[in-house]
């Protein structure tokens, strides 16, 4: 089964194998919260606490079919997530690690149409909060889910690497291993 993937004008267009190894969660995360307002929608990408939904899936489940010349990269500081976004209409893609190595992206939910139904079936129903403690309200942690969701994403990454699927990551150079955009640091420091 394959979901669409698309940023909001269209232009940015692909795919994602909903195969089963994909996790939902939601992030308070300060940082998050600092990347949707960068991108200046934060009211479409952020829930009423300050959560952004995604869905972590290894990178080789992601293709792009149009619009890549399109996928920018920013980082909220020189050490931080690798967060990619469609400078054509800004809407967020998704997150990943430095190191392509570390097969690991979140897509963010505002890149996958479809109602939660559909969602809920290719990606499973979102179960997992995440750094709650940054929520711009009460949010009920998920120790149980979380924990299960964080070994889910550790088997991937170590079968990837293992395997060598890290290798087939659309959003780094299989040959450098560098990112296909190189990322730049917004002006405004992320909230913490």
């Amino acid at each position: 089964m394959k979901h669409v993937l698309r940023c909001r004008c269209g232009t940015i267009r692909g795919e994602v194998d909903a195969d089963g190894s994909a996790g939902r969660a939601i992030c308070y995360c300060k940082d998050c919260q600092a990347y949707a307002r960068h991108l200046g929608r934060p009211e479409v990408t952020l829930d009423a606490q300050g959560g952004t939904e995604i869905v972590a899936c290894l990178p080789s489940n992601v293709r792009f079919s149009a619009g890549l010349e399109r996928l920018a990269c920013l980082s909220l500081s020189d050490k931080g997530l690798l967060r990619w976004y469609a400078d054509c209409c800004r809407t967020p893609i998704g997150n990943t690690p430095r190191d392509p190595k570390v097969a690991y992206v979140g897509l963010v939910r505002d890149c996958l149409p479809g109602e939660d139904r559909v969602l809920d079936a290719a990606f499973f129903p979102c179960s997992i909060a995440l750094n709650t403690g940054s929520a711009q309200g009460a949010v009920r942690s998920t120790p149980f889910s979380t924990a299960l969701g964080v070994f889910k994403i550790m088997k991937n990454v170590l079968g990837a690497r293992l395997s060598g699927g890290y290798k087939r990551n659309p959003f780094f150079d299989a040959t450098s291993g560098r990112p296909i955009r190189a990322p730049h640091l917004p002006n405004a420091k992320p909230a913490g």
